[in-house]
């Protein structure tokens, strides 16, 4: 089985920083895009920003400048999010995504539970 969890949310003021760590673990053959998702009240759930398994990064625009996405480099099924800069738009649940294959299994997404960022004065 796999596990997607996510650690660092919580409550910042406008203009702080927070960061966001994901970590996958389990019987995993091989992981290629990991990401983090954001869902605010009553919107759709959005890509924040992704990397792949070589390191090719990519943001929302709404983002761009703001966050940083990275892996761990010995640990490949760790991911960080980097959030600088935060205004009140960006509160929201956020989720890490990852796509990998277990042994002897296919290419899946796997979902963390969530954690909650809210940036208020």
């Amino acid at each position: 089985q796999v596990q997607v969890v996510e650690s660092g949310g919580g409550l910042v003021q406008p203009g702080g920083s927070l960061r966001l760590s994901c970590a996958a673990s389990g019987r995993i053959f091989s992981i290629n895009d990991m990401g983090w998702y954001r869902q605010a009240p009553g919107k759709q759930r959005e890509l924040v920003a992704a990397i792949s398994n070589g390191g090719l990064a990519n943001y929302a625009d709404s983002v761009k400048g703001r966050f940083t996405i990275s892996r761990d480099n010995t640990k490949n099924t760790v991911v960080y999010l980097q959030m600088n800069s935060l205004k009140p738009e960006d509160t929201a649940v956020y989720y890490c995504h990852a796509n990998l294959r277990v042994y002897g299994g296919s290419l899946v997404d796997y979902w963390g539970q969530g954690t909650q960022v809210t940036v208020s004065s």
